[in-house]
């Protein structure tokens, strides 16, 4: 088995009644298998430990709080591409002159 599909969670959804017969009761349970990869970190134990708390206090494990973390640092770089891009798509327009710092920073 692959090194990256040696690990899943699986997410359990309620189970819900079926009525079939008058006396009989079916239930039926969905679950979802979502593969992970297990990695390991470094870190100061007094960070780990205040880290754990914060988690706690927002009802997470520290493992969600970091793939919550994750997620949103790999999707930064989408918001760099689009900024290089929308810099690419506006690198003709210039403003006749170049301002001194004072002027850049008027409001």
């Amino acid at each position: 088995m692959r090194d990256d599909l040696r690990h899943c969670s699986h997410v359990r959804i309620p189970s819900s009644r079926h009525y079939s017969e008058p006396n009989f009761v079916t239930h039926t349970n969905a679950v979802y298998t979502v593969f992970v990869k297990n990695i390991t970190l470094s870190a100061d134990a007094d960070l780990i430990e205040k880290a754990r708390q914060v988690a706690k206090s927002e009802r997470k494990t520290l493992n969600a709080a970091f793939r919550e973390w994750l997620r949103d640092y790999a999707s930064r770089r989408g918001d760099v591409e689009a900024h290089d891009a929308l810099m690419k798509r506006l690198q003709h327009i210039r403003a006749g002159r170049r301002f001194t710092r004072d002027e850049m920073n008027e409001r």
